[in-house]
């Protein structure tokens, strides 16, 4: 067998990709769009001195776009149907949901984001923990090994 029939465990099927593995994918590259946006305006704001101190604006816009890279990838994954992207989109709806949460503890135009950020992120880890979007990034259960025995 050449190395062209020689099947790779995260390679696409000939199926159609399930509506609810793309939703998921977009729902976390529209986070990491929004982290590396605001990353670039931290950024901007911090080398041109409008936030303050200088030394922290550009350190939280470096670290936004950094922290960007995590939901980017896992949309990129969950676009290919990689089953190790599944990892990283939960991991990034686990984290938002704190930030989520102080955002609506604030008495600001904050709240609105807040609600937004726990929607999005609620319909995500939804999206990622159905059992069509398992099957589709090949992903099986605990006992699923010793079922194919």
């Amino acid at each position: 067998m050449s190395a062209e029939q020689t099947p790779t465990p995260d390679a696409p099927t000939a199926e159609p990709r399930p509506g609810r593995l793309t939703a998921a994918a977009a729902l976390a590259a529209l986070e990491g769009l929004v982290l590396a946006v605001g990353g670039v305006w931290m950024l901007v704001l911090g080398a041109t001195g409008g936030s303050g101190d200088r030394q922290q604006g550009v350190t939280l816009g470096v670290t936004l776009i950094v922290l960007a890279l995590l939901p980017l990838l896992a949309a990129r994954g969950l676009l290919l149907r990689r089953s190790w992207s599944r990892g990283p989109a939960v991991i990034t709806q686990i984290m938002a949901l704190p930030v989520a949460y102080s955002l609506l503890q604030a008495d600001s135009v904050a709240i609105p984001a807040g609600i937004a950020l726990a929607v999005v992120a609620i319909t995500a880890l939804v999206l990622l923990v159905n059992s069509e979007t398992t099957r589709a990034l090949g992903i099986r259960g605990p006992g699923a090994a010793e079922e194919t025995k």
